[in-house]
């Protein structure tokens, strides 16, 4: 089978590339191992919100438009809007085919899966950049009385043994599933590393509006001194919660949530944990700050200040005086650990020389180095600050169907010169 353009993920990125390629009259087949949004049907808990407000769930050529703006979408809502999506841009898909193998294949590219092969001049790959759960290598010194469990596979606290939980982890994943299980009468500990701290609301505005307004979500990659850096941060320290609160790790403490250090290393049966606590929640706290002070010069250069509740700022993040360097995970009966330590994308079906020595794909914002015609969508900060989220999609898959389609027409048609 042949096309010229092969999309691999029919979730929120796929789909948007898709209604590009469309507009451009780019002949193309969307591949899907699932169904659209399967990563969102299948590979998320169940109480999960989005950590964007409903007003900013935007794709090209659809918009929320509902009755709650400022609501958070779930699961089930969001896998609705994009099956929605689907049903507008009516793209050619192809669900339940899994791609297999990603290979060089003249001037052009072969693209194998499970229900045929098809060859293309160009490829975008949507199949997104939380596929895999990292879990650090410690992990395999955990005893056995102590089950090793990932986001993934987590759905709910009832899932979970008896006995106390240690929360590995405290970006956005981290803290929702933290406060869940806590709720549910287990002891929770949660590990802290690097984070960012974010309140939910600012001056009376959800802090997403302000990252709109400000220019700090469309800072583009190319305008960063470290994009490298920048394309790690975790993610915030946000829920979508009905009554729009903060979850932070002041909110955690409040609630009977302990706090310990970053988890080192495990041996005969004790955690190790790093003594930088204070140092994690002091740099955050400050980032915060950062982030808060940029939003008040704004509001007051463009003569705002009396649209919006005054400045403030929030109260430190408290941290015990000496907080414990061990936990022995049987006397303080942890049952459980669960690593909300991030996610890696799978490439183990793409054989193209273009992943780091950590497994990245190497791009210059999307565009696949040293692989002409092939291009990625989805990724943490890929072009924009606003990238790896929903309504990030509209302008990163603009931008690459633009190249795509002038990599197209530069090329000199095959018996021809």
């Amino acid at each position: 089978m042949r096309t010229t353009t092969v999309v691999i993920g029919a979730g929120h990125t796929g789909l948007a590339a898709s209604y590009f390629l469309s507009v451009r009259d780019i002949d193309h087949v969307v591949l899907e191992r699932g169904e659209v949004a399967n990563t969102w049907r299948t590979e998320r808990w169940d109480s999960l919100r989005l950590l964007t407000p409903n007003w900013q769930v935007t794709l090209p050529g659809l918009a929320y438009d509902g009755d709650d703006p400022d609501g958070f979408m779930t699961v089930t809502e969001l896998v609705g809007f994009i099956d929605r999506y689907a049903r507008l841009v009516k793209p050619p898909l192809r669900t339940l085919t899994t791609v297999t193998s990603v290979r060089p294949d003249g001037d052009g590219y072969e693209v194998v899966t499970d229900r045929g092969t098809w060859q293309c001049r160009s490829v975008i790959l949507a199949s997104g950049g939380f596929n895999l759960p990292k879990v650090p290598p410690i992990a395999a010194a955990l005893p056995d009385t102590v089950r090793s469990v990932t986001p993934l596979e987590y759905r709910r606290p009832s899932d979970l043994d008896d006995g106390g939980v240690l929360v590995a982890g405290v970006s956005a994943t981290g803290v929702q599933l933290a406060e869940e299980i806590h709720r549910s009468g287990r002891p929770v500990t949660v590990s802290v590393g690097e984070h960012v701290r974010m309140p939910r609301i600012y001056r009376g505005r959800d802090i997403r509006y302000w990252m709109d307004v400000t220019g700090v979500s469309d800072e583009r990659y190319d305008e960063v001194d470290d994009v490298l850096r920048a394309r790690t941060v975790p993610s915030p320290q946000l829920v979508g919660s009905p009554e729009r609160k903060s979850l932070d790790l002041n909110a955690l403490t409040d609630q009977g949530v302990r706090m310990v250090g970053r988890l080192a290393g495990i041996r005969n049966g004790k955690a190790q944990l790093s003594g930088s606590l204070n140092n994690k929640v002091t740099r955050s706290d400050l980032k915060m700050n950062r982030l808060l002070t940029t939003i008040d010069e704004w509001v007051t250069e463009n003569g705002l200040d009396g649209r919006y509740e005054p400045p403030h700022r929030f109260e430190r993040t408290r941290v015990e005086t000496s907080p414990p360097l061990l936990i022995d995970l049987e006397k303080e009966n942890i049952r459980t650990v669960l690593w909300a330590t991030g996610y890696r994308p799978d490439y183990s079906w793409l054989h193209v020389p273009v992943l780091d020595y950590k497994g990245r794909i190497r791009h210059d914002g999307g565009v696949v180095s040293g692989s002409p015609g092939l291009y990625v969508i989805g990724l943490n900060f890929l072009r924009r600050r606003k990238s790896s989220f929903i309504h990030g999609a509209e302008d990163d898959a603009r931008d690459l169907v633009d190249h795509l389609a002038a990599y197209l027409e530069a090329r000199v048609p095959v018996g021809v010169g």
